[in-house]
């Protein structure tokens, strides 16, 4: 049975493309993965934050992942994993500045203002790595925007077991889910759905109403023309192919199962069926969360136990690369 590890930023209720693109897959995994979850909280101060507002998205994020099905021991918060930090350091001293420097995401997150960004937001490549590598990880579920940092985790790897002339952390394969790994927003297909864009009307998140989720979708941005019966159609239509795409991966279909039953509609009756599809499939996590949310010492103690059990599988194996290093205990 592979190991798998993914994480996820405590930034807020996960959205919409946030279950499709990862937590549902998680939810699956299970199945037939020895996974470890994780709640990246040391990423989440690599941009300004609140202390406060991290403590409060924590627990929210805790309450909806397992509300979507998660096991509870296999979640936990980051930061109550020394391991990660640690190994995150060594990694710091392993990696190269021209691998960082190729990094496509520290450019889009750091914008112009380069220099006033923290050295943390730099370098956390290299911290996601040692979150995988900690617990000798070979299959981790990404977005195709996230495979650079896989190859650079493979890449630490090997420069590792190079310079200690051992074959120690294994590589990694970036598991890639087959549909829905991009959900783009309501109001911009051109743009991923986020938590930070300032308009609530551009995303589904996962505490919203059956009357919060039908609004959104009816005011969804599309265009005039009805839908066409092949994919095609679609190659210039962001808006309406994001939302065939949604139905799709709600559904468990294919975009073209879906256009063959709407095909020559307009965009009225497929809002109306896929905010009704929504509904069915979302509401019953909405609620789960509010209830959870309202018993923060469950929450603590999920993670405490999740900790526990991340301890145990990372401790062995980062306590195994410092005495490589030839740190003394």
């Amino acid at each position: 049975m592979q190991r798998v590890f993914s994480g996820i930023q405590p930034t807020g209720i996960p959205h919409l493309g946030n279950y499709l693109g990862a937590i549902r897959n998680w939810v699956t995994l299970q199945a037939d993965h020895d996974c470890v979850f994780c709640l990246v909280d040391l990423h989440s101060i690599t941009m300004p934050w609140d202390p406060q507002t991290l403590r409060e998205q924590t627990l929210g994020s805790t309450a909806c992942l397992l509300a979507a099905g998660i096991e509870p021991t296999r979640l936990y918060n980051q930061s109550a994993v020394s391991a990660h930090a640690r190994l995150g350091w060594i990694f710091n001293c392993v990696s190269r500045l021209g691998w960082l420097n190729r990094m496509t995401q520290f450019k889009d997150k750091a914008g112009k203002n380069r220099e006033n960004h923290s050295a943390g937001l730099y370098v956390y490549p290299n911290l996601m790595a040692a979150d995988i590598l900690a617990f000798h990880a070979t299959r981790v579920p990404v977005g195709e925007d996230q495979r650079q940092h896989i190859e650079l985790t493979n890449d630490i790897a090997q420069k590792f077991n190079h310079d200690m002339g051992v074959e120690f952390f294994p590589q990694v394969e970036a598991f890639i889910p087959p549909a829905a790994a991009r959900v783009m927003s309501l109001r911009d297909g051109s743009k991923k759905m986020s938590k930070s864009d300032p308009s609530e009307q551009s995303r589904i998140v996962l505490t919203d109403t059956a009357d919060d989720i039908a609004l959104k979708i009816r005011r969804a941005k599309t265009d005039s023309e009805p839908l066409p019966g092949e994919m095609d159609g679609l190659s210039e239509r962001p808006e309406a192919r994001n939302l065939v795409s949604i139905y799709a991966a709600m559904s468990d279909e294919t975009p073209a199962a879906v256009l063959s039953r709407f095909s020559g509609q307009g965009f009225g009756p497929f809002k109306n069926a896929l905010a009704d599809l929504l509904v069915e499939r979302l509401a019953p996590v909405a609620t789960e969360t509010q209830r959870l949310l309202q018993d923060e010492a469950h929450l603590l103690s999920v993670l405490r136990a999740g900790a526990e059990r991340a301890n145990s599988i990372s401790e062995p194996i980062v306590q195994e690369a410092e005495r490589l290093v030839g740190f003394l205990r």
